[in-house]
């Protein structure tokens, strides 16, 4: 079976398709059109996020049988034409929940005591204690929305604090233990001291953090969005920062990311954007949440585990 590989991606997956007799075929430097005139015997792609994977190009590999995402989120492949082909996709969440859960709970501390802030002012010249004065999440409310791996990864580290835990999943139940309550909307709208979104991107989820969602809540909130950019409206997060509604957001992800990651400074950017980088309540850090050393690792061993029980 051939593998075309679109993305670098840990050695371990290529080793063990290797020794299980797959042909890895390297095609990290193709573009878009040239991938096309390479399909034509592919049997497999692993795929980051380098492009999308659309009709457009997958009706040029007849013999394709999976493709596999390093990463979680599967809004880079057309899911309904992969269905229509038979094509089994992979992804590997299991691999950088931990990471994920880690970087959610170190954005909240890091934005409840100001750390970001008072490392900044220090490194200024500036001894600001008072204005660095921080907040305890001791006692307070955190709202996950999501229960997925990443939600419930968070979930696990919060567990260590003494909080209420309360998660929203529109399509699970039943999960609500002694530590971690299962819940409506309208409960965290009411008790929530932090909230975190932990979802797909989809026609029903982008924007759902906009200006309705934000005027819901009963008590000012801090925010985390560790998903995907397009869940948080840009313009109705700044509104709700301005306005005293969100205390401080810790964004992993903009909506204004490319498909290509590391092209995310090319061609101009929104003046919301600007406005972001330049608040003091905003901690953003470049989709990282879930990119350690050690998920590196798990996602494409996580993958290797699934294609060839699957092949």
């Amino acid at each position: 079976m051939k593998i075309l590989f679109l993305d670098t991606v840990h050695e371990i997956l290529e080793d063990r398709l290797t020794q299980a007799g797959f042909e890895c075929i390297y095609g990290i430097k193709l573009t878009f059109e040239e991938t096309k005139y390479q399909l034509l015997d592919i049997e497999g792609i692993v795929i980051r996020a380098r492009f999308t994977l659309n009709e457009e190009l997958l009706k040029y590999a007849p013999k394709l049988k999976f493709i596999a995402r390093s990463g979680a989120g599967m809004e880079n492949i057309d899911e309904e034409y992969c269905k229509n082909r038979n094509i089994v996709l992979f992804n590997a969440p299991e691999g950088n929940r931990n990471a994920v859960g880690e970087h959610a709970l170190g954005m909240l501390l890091s934005l409840m005591n100001k750390i970001h802030q008072a490392n900044r002012d220090v490194k200024n010249g500036l001894w600001e204690r008072e204005k660095n004065r921080g907040l305890e999440l001791d006692g307070k409310t955190v709202g996950i929305i999501g229960f997925g791996n990443n939600g419930s990864a968070f979930a696990k580290k919060l567990q260590g604090f003494d909080v209420e835990i309360l998660v929203y999943d529109k399509f699970k139940s039943s999960f609500s233990t002694d530590q971690i309550k299962e819940t409506t909307l309208e409960e965290i709208f009411q008790k929530a001291d932090a909230v975190s979104f932990h979802i797909p991107q989809n026609k029903e989820t982008i924007y759902l953090g906009n200006d309705l969602f934000f005027e819901r809540f009963k008590k000012p909130i801090f925010l985390l969005n560790l998903s995907r950019g397009k869940i948080i409206d840009s313009k109705a997060l700044l509104k709700a920062i301005n306005s005293g509604k969100i205390l401080g957001a810790g964004l992993d992800v903009l909506e204004y990311e490319k498909s290509s990651f590391e092209n995310m400074f090319e061609g101009s950017l929104p003046e919301e954007f600007t406005q972001l980088v330049q608040s003091e309540k905003v901690l953003l850090t470049p989709h990282v949440g879930g990119w350690t050393n050690e998920s590196y690792f798990k996602l494409s061993d996580v993958l290797a585990t699934k294609i060839l029980e699957k092949f």
